[in-house]
């Protein structure tokens, strides 16, 4: 796509967030890698009124162009894009089944074999650190280590793909789990699958969802 497109889709895909009721307000953000950065949500801003226009390109240096500043957030986006070359697209919000959990300050463990699309046996929770700091950042990409999403402690979570169309769905994904773990919660411990068992999932994932042969 070209900047006018990945402008339009980020516009797109905010809309779809919060029509889904898992980005609320101003919370969250979303960006798209482009050029030699990256294309961001501004701070503020949620998906009423959302504008092409109003989206902001943020350099790997941290330079920004447009008329509104970028996310509050605009400095784990950067980090993420900087250390990890297979994202081309990442996504933040508030939604309420994960932010619960990582209220808990709880990793989502292995009770589910659907955690194998995001990239491991769990999801686990980012240290706390106040919102919009290097710190969160640093704590982000800890726990997002060899994954494609973690939560933050008192926060919301993170979810990332090569593209805008797959961080979106990692990002239903992770909200579907902690939705999920936090049910199976209310009536016990859940039963957590074995080394083995989530093993043999994964390799059923290895041709999942591609063109038959």
């Amino acid at each position: 796509m070209n900047e006018q497109e990945l402008r339009i889709e980020l516009v797109r895909v905010t809309k779809n967030l919060d029509a889904l009721g898992l980005s609320h307000g101003t919370s969250g953000n979303l960006s798209v890698r482009y050029a030699e950065g990256f294309l961001i949500t501004p701070s503020g801003f949620g998906a009423e009124g959302l504008t092409a226009d109003d989206i902001v390109f943020v350099s790997l240096s941290g330079e920004s162009e447009g008329r509104w500043q970028p996310s509050s957030e605009w400095l784990f986006h950067r980090d993420i894009y900087a250390q990890r070359p297979e994202f081309g697209a990442v996504i933040h919000t508030h939604s309420n089944a994960a932010t619960a959990l990582a209220c808990l300050r709880r990793d989502l463990p292995p009770f589910h074999y659907m955690l194998a699309l995001l990239g491991g046996d769990s999801l686990r929770c980012a240290d706390y650190a106040t919102f919009g700091t290097q710190a969160l950042s640093d704590n982000a990409l800890i726990a997002m280590r060899e994954r494609k999403a973690c939560l933050l402690a008192n926060h919301g979570m993170i979810a990332a793909g090569k593209n805008l169309a797959e961080a979106y769905r990692n990002t239903v994904e992770v909200e579907n789990l902690s939705e999920l773990y936090l049910r199976a919660l209310s009536v016990g411990e859940p039963v957590l699958l074995t080394a083995a068992e989530f093993a043999d999932a994964q390799q059923q994932f290895v041709g999942y969802g591609k063109p038959k042969q």
